[in-house]
């Protein structure tokens, strides 16, 4: 059975060609496009948060894009139901479910699960297992977990650090264990398994094309769209959806800064976002990393060959 097989994940950096190789990808499968970038779920926000274009909605379905209105509130749980949803869609129709994006957090909700608690300081605990693992090795950290959460330490393989990692910061934040958390229903993951593809070109390539990418955006109409938005309202809900670009022009446009200056300001603050994503997946992400997308689609397509009935 198709559904039995692991869901496709690609990810990136922002910028780093991820829903191209999806759509390159649809020209020899039936490929549908799950969204995990948590900028394009927002309504009204289209140029700056550069949702797929007419051509590639031409060409692929895509699913979770344009899901809520500027500053509602989104949560991980509400996003890994809305993936799952979306991917037994997809597989009812024969067709297979491709998650794209370059959000985190969603991506790690869907493979490893979310408690439902609040996680302020979880990022400082997650460093600081980091600083153990790398120090006491595997095998300790493996152990530590194995005495805490014994049924999810039987269920992770002592070299898989990223699990582990997040089984002990789950125990550390909540001084309860994952398996704990599951059996009361505190603790949610996705009812599907997944196969990790992260696009991650040369970092100055990759500044390259943001650059490029911020410009086209403004050539293709970003202060109208965001002036529009002023005018519908929404000036405040966009700034509490704090995307980047939007935020810049508002700058602009209240007379902080020059054009130039925002315009400026939006290529640095897109370089150091897609900085911060390129460590995270280089922490979190367990799959195959790939500098190009030819090399990438050549992975995907190997992948995608075994699935029944699309050939």
């Amino acid at each position: 059975m198709a559904e039995s097989r692991p869901i496709p994940i690609v990810c990136g950096p922002t910028a780093s060609g991820k829903t191209g190789a999806a759509v390159a990808l649809a020209t020899r499968y039936p490929v549908e496009v799950v969204s995990a970038d948590s900028r394009q779920i927002i309504r009204h926000l289209d140029i700056g948060t550069a949702k797929p274009t007419t051509d590639e909605k031409r060409q692929v379905t895509f699913h979770l894009i344009d899901i809520v209105e500027p500053g509602e509130r989104y949560s991980v749980f509400r996003f890994i139901d809305d993936a799952d949803a979306a991917i037994d869609q997809i597989l009812r129709a024969g067709h297979i479910p491709v998650v794209v994006g370059g959000t985190g957090l969603y991506l790690r909700g869907l493979t490893d699960g979310v408690v439902e608690i609040e996680e302020d300081g979880g990022s400082v605990i997650r460093e600081q297992l980091m600083r153990e693992m790398e120090s006491l090795g595997p095998e300790e950290m493996h152990r530590r977990l194995a005495r805490l959460d014994p049924d999810e330490a039987g269920r992770i393989h002592p070299n898989n650090r990223v699990r582990v990692i997040r089984a002990l910061e789950i125990c550390r934040l909540t001084g309860r264990s994952k398996t704990e958390l599951a059996a009361c229903g505190s603790y949610k993951r996705s009812n599907f398994v997944f196969d990790w593809f992260c696009l991650a070109p040369p970092r100055e390539r990759l500044y390259e094309i943001i650059d490029a990418r911020v410009d086209a955006m403004l050539a293709d109409g970003l202060l109208d769209e965001y002036t529009g938005l002023v005018d519908r309202g929404l000036k405040d809900a966009v700034s509490r959806a704090n995307v980047i670009g939007y935020a810049e022009l508002r700058n602009f446009i209240e007379g902080n800064c020059t054009f130039d200056e925002a315009v400026a300001s939006i290529k640095q603050n897109t370089r150091r976002y897609a900085k911060r994503q390129m460590t995270w997946f280089r922490h979190q992400a367990s799959g195959a990393f790939f500098e190009d997308r030819d090399r990438l689609i050549a992975a995907l397509d190997a992948s995608l060959s075994g699935w029944t009935g699309i050939r």
